[in-house]
């Protein structure tokens, strides 16, 4: 008969980072084990649960023995020796007077009707626990004790209960039992589960235990709403509420303060102390924006008296934000240029030498791209000579992640023009997908050329991406060059950009431009597929050759819209023959360069040639304008003229002035209709 089943994994602490993930992952491969073995129903369910000391997966109505089977196995001819029909039926478990015969396509045959007998769930479930647990993405495993058992922690304890009886079996040297362990504190005693669908609400109230990480985070989240009152609001993100959730079993939500006097050093440097090192949840003033000399904790106590829990977790916080304020006093007693000399003595990487000569190459590029975008080239070299100066800071040491920010701040505090600080802090963007880009053209010239500099310095030693691993953040670059190119709408090459960051390094690298070139590219087809549009429509586009980045969009919105005329698969599939028919004369060597149009005599030959003069002279002032649309459509009305001609011409006749002057016309009909986009592509 189906009952809920609950397997359970206690375990000493689980990294908090992951253990959302971990249950979920266990959760649904232990869910399609079971249904593999066909132990489960199509109104099977299963919830995952996670508590720093637990993973735990329930599925309901799960059978305790899956079906016997029945299944048909195709046997050798019925012409086939005595000796092998014998042996398919004693490999099948038959009587040969039990095997049927069969017509099939080949021929007719022996076929043997097999019973496999269902499995008991007590047989398979162990298995099927232990080989979820193995799947988990889990980096690196751990012994302990004296077993042979690995797993991310030690396990002290295995739960498999089905229903209200529990399945024998061992995991990871763990014997199942229907004994779990409620809150390390408020709990002292193991827990007797009486039946899988109590578990939560037995945990709940004989555990203090909340087992159900949504739960459980929805109830945080909802107690510092409440805490926060309603003239703050919370400076936290998806990520550190699933890492308190992941370290709490029992959440109570409490408040603390701290000085004021803390609120002069940079809320970025005080955010960070408290969510990173504290996994506190810092609050800011709804109306100004402004953080708040208060903060929220989640502590895994609940007590009448939180005073001490306050002061304790107060007390420890000064001491981070103090630390935070010294770093900050000592990092403005420098100021950034005169930090900039001491960048010779870190490495950058050791075939492309140190970070002074990074910078000096990043701010040659930065002013050369300024130059291009006419933005202030000066501002922009200043910045990017200043740029990397606050790796050197104590408060970017201390904090990796503050690398820009910091530096904007003692940019201002020495005095540099504010737009050269915006982009100190600016140029590493967008540092993740959907992260802002950097604003006004100085910023985005140090962005640009930081990013084209370390892609053109890692291809040309060879250290290019491969598979899945990219170390090196490349892909990330290039789809930030992408993302500031288009969304920015710069009218600058990739092909010119890649070229300058080449020649910054000064012959000192390996020429690996068109690599580079194809690698960006690649990564800006995948950047439009992620945008909506087809890979044909990409390709379309990106075949056509140096097409300016920002342009892309608009050309593939032009195909659109072409696709949408009810001539544009005539005229596609005209493309596509005439492409055919040019390349198979190159391939015969036939040179049609510099060949007079005006020779052609047949009347569907002129007619197509002055169709296609006056559409390209109508369509010329449009592709200037960057009306790409408009030059598409202008062609139109080539379909008739183009359907003529090869209805009634043939083009590869034996008189050789009039096969050339034919092939010319087919090469200016693909030039002229493929400045857009490489119609013949969208050909069905």
């Amino acid at each position: 008969m189906p009952a809920t089943l609950l397997v359970e994994i206690l375990t000493e602490e689980l990294p908090p980072k992951a253990l959302r993930e971990l249950s979920e992952v266990f959760a649904s491969k232990l869910h399609a084990g079971l249904q593999k073995e066909r132990f489960l129903s199509n109104a099977s369910t299963v919830s995952a649960f996670a508590t720093p000391r637990r993973l735990a997966a329930l599925i309901t109505r799960v059978e305790e023995r899956s079906p016997d089977t029945e299944r048909e196995v195709q046997g050798p001819a019925i012409s086939a020796p005595a000796q092998a029909v014998a042996g398919f039926a004693r490999k099948s478990g038959v009587a040969v007077e039990a095997l049927k015969q069969q017509q099939t396509p080949k021929g007719e045959i022996y076929v043997a009707r097999v019973r496999t007998n269902g499995s008991a769930l007590d047989a398979v479930l162990a298995g099927l626990a232990d080989a979820a647990l193995k799947s988990l993405p889990i980096p690196k495993a751990m012994r302990w004790g004296s077993g042979s058992a690995q797993f991310v922690r030690p396990v002290h304890g295995l739960v498999m209960l089905h229903g209200s009886r529990v399945v024998t079996g061992s995991v990871l040297g763990a014997a199942s039992s229907n004994r779990t362990l409620g809150h390390r504190f408020l709990s002292t005693a193991p827990i007797a589960l009486d039946h899988a669908d109590h578990y939560e609400r037995t945990l709940a109230e004989k555990g203090s235990v909340i087992a159900s990480f949504a739960a459980r985070r929805a109830s945080i989240i909802k107690a510092l709403e409440r805490a926060a009152g309603k003239d703050a609001e919370r400076v936290a993100g998806d990520a550190l509420f699933d890492e308190i959730t992941a370290l709490v079993e029992h959440p109570q939500v409490y408040a603390g303060e701290f000085s004021k006097d803390f609120l002069a050093v940079p809320q970025e440097c005080l955010v960070l102390s408290m969510q990173q090192h504290q996994k506190y949840v810092p609050l800011r003033d709804k109306a100004t924006g402004k953080l708040l000399p208060r903060f929220l904790f989640v502590s895994n106590i609940s007590t009448g008296d939180p005073s001490q829990i306050i002061h304790g977790n107060e007390r420890v916080l000064r001491a981070r934000l103090a630390d935070a304020k010294f770093f900050y006093d000592q990092d403005r007693k420098t100021r950034l240029e005169t930090r900039v000399p001491r960048l010779a003595d870190v490495v950058y990487h050791n075939r492309l030498g140190t970070q002074l000569e990074r910078v000096e190459r990043i701010r040659k590029l930065a002013g050369t791209i300024a130059n291009g975008l006419k933005a202030d080239a000066k501002a922009a070299e200043r910045a990017a000579f200043l740029c990397k100066a606050d790796l050197l800071t104590d408060m970017v040491g201390e904090f990796p992640e503050l690398q820009g920010i910091m530096g904007r701040y003692y940019a201002l505090h020495d005095g540099e023009p504010k737009e050269v600080a915006d982009a100190i802090d600016q140029h590493y963007r967008p540092r993740f997908a959907g992260d802002d880009l950097p604003q006004g053209n100085v910023a985005i010239a140090v962005a640009l050329s930081d990013k084209l500099y370390s892609l053109a310095g890692l291809f040309g030693i060879g250290q290019i991406p491969t598979g899945d691993r990219d170390p090196l953040g490349l892909r990330r670059a290039a789809l930030g060059v992408i993302r500031i190119l288009i969304e920015r709408d710069l009218p600058l090459s990739v092909h010119d950009l890649v070229d300058k960051a080449f020649a910054v390094h000064d012959g000192k690298i390996g020429g690996a431009h068109t690599d580079l070139e194809m690698f960006i590219l690649d990564r800006l087809s995948g950047y439009l597929r992620d945008r909506g549009y087809s890979a044909l429509e990409v390709d379309s586009v990106l075949s056509v050759g140096h097409v300016r980045i920002n342009d892309t969009v608009r050309r593939i919105d032009a195909v659109r819209a072409f696709i949408k005329l009810p001539e544009a698969q005539s005229l596609a599939a005209a493309n596509k023959r005439v492409v055919n028919i040019l390349k198979q004369a190159e391939a015969k060597g036939e040179n049609y360069e510099n060949v007079s149009l005006e020779e052609l005599k047949e009347p569907a030959e002129r007619a197509l040639f002055e169709a296609l003069t006056a559409a390209s002279r109508r369509a010329m002032p449009l592709l200037k304008q960057g009306d790409f649309t408009g030059y598409l459509k202008s062609f139109a009305v080539l379909k008739s003229p183009v359907d003529a001609f090869f209805d009634s011409v043939m083009v590869m006749v034996e008189d050789g002035e009039v096969r050339k002057s034919r092939l010319a016309l087919l090469a200016d009909l693909r030039k002229q209709m493929n400045r857009v986009a490489d119609i013949s592509k969208l050909a069905a």
